[in-house]
C-alpha cells in the first residue's frame, strides 16, 4: 500500500468511528398514542391561514388559495366565510357545481349574507336558471337594499331575460345609490340607445 492509500484508510476509519459515536447518542422517536389532529397539519391557526389564502387569491393563484382555505376549513369547520371563499375560488376556476355546493353550505350557516345570495345568483344566471337567480337577488335585496352592485347584477339578469324596461329601472337604482358606478351607466346607455 502506498502512503496515500494508508492516509485514506486512516481517514475513513476515523470518520466511521465519529459516525458510530454520533449514532450512539441518538434516541428513538417516542411513539404517541394520540391520533393526529387538525393542528398537526400546520402550525398556523385558521385565521392566519385565511389571511394567507386571501393573499394568494389577490395574486390570482386560485388553486393555492383553495388548498389553504381547505386547510383552514379543517381547522375551523362550518365557518360560513371560509366556505363562501372556497366557493368563490372555485367559481373563479369555472368549477360551478363545486362552487355552488360550498355556497349552499355557507348559506345554511349564514342565511342573511347578501353576498352569498349574489354569488349563487351569478352562477344560476350563468347556467340560465333565471328563476333561481331572481330568487337569490330578491333575497339579497331584502337583506341589504342599499347595495348598488345587487341592483346592477339584477339589471344584468333582466337583460338576459329580455326584460329591458325592468333592467333600466335596476340600473337607475344602482346609479341612485352610487352615481359613479361606471358599469351601470354603460349598461343603462346601451338600453336607452336600443329604445
Amino acid at each position: 500500500m502506498t502512503l496515500f492509500q494508508l492516509l485514506m484508510l486512516g481517514a475513513s476509519a476515523f470518520f466511521a468511528y465519529k459516525i458510530y459515536e454520533h449514532i450512539q447518542t441518538l434516541q428513538d422517536p417516542q411513539e404517541k398514542d394520540e391520533s393526529r389532529s387538525a393542528e398537526a397539519f400546520s402550525t398556523f391557526d385558521a385565521s392566519s391561514l385565511i389571511e394567507k389564502a386571501d393573499e394568494e387569491m389577490q395574486k390570482g393563484d386560485y388553486q393555492k388559495a383553495l388548498a389553504i382555505y381547505s386547510e383552514a376549513n379543517i381547522k375551523a369547520p362550518k365557518d360560513a366565510e371560509t366556505l363562501f371563499k372556497m366557493g368563490y375560488v372555485l367559481d373563479k376556476q369555472e368549477r360551478d357545481n363545486e362552487a355552488m355546493d360550498y355556497y349552499k353550505e355557507a348559506l345554511e350557516l349564514d342565511p342573511n349574507n347578501s353576498y352569498i345570495h349574489q354569488a349563487m345568483a351569478s352562477i344560476y344566471r350563468k347556467t340560465q336558471e333565471f328563476a333561481s337567480a331572481r330568487n337569490h337577488l330578491n333575497a339579497s335585496l331584502k337583506i341589504d337594499d342599499k347595495n348598488p352592485i345587487t341592483y346592477y347584477n339584477y339589471g344584468n339578469l333582466l337583460v338576459d331575460m329580455k326584460h329591458f324596461d325592468e333592467a333600466k329601472e335596476m340600473y337607475k337604482k344602482a346609479l341612485e345609490l352610487d352615481g359613479d358606478f361606471k358599469e351601470a351607466k354603460v349598461e343603462l346607455l346601451k338600453l336607452q340607445e336600443q329604445g
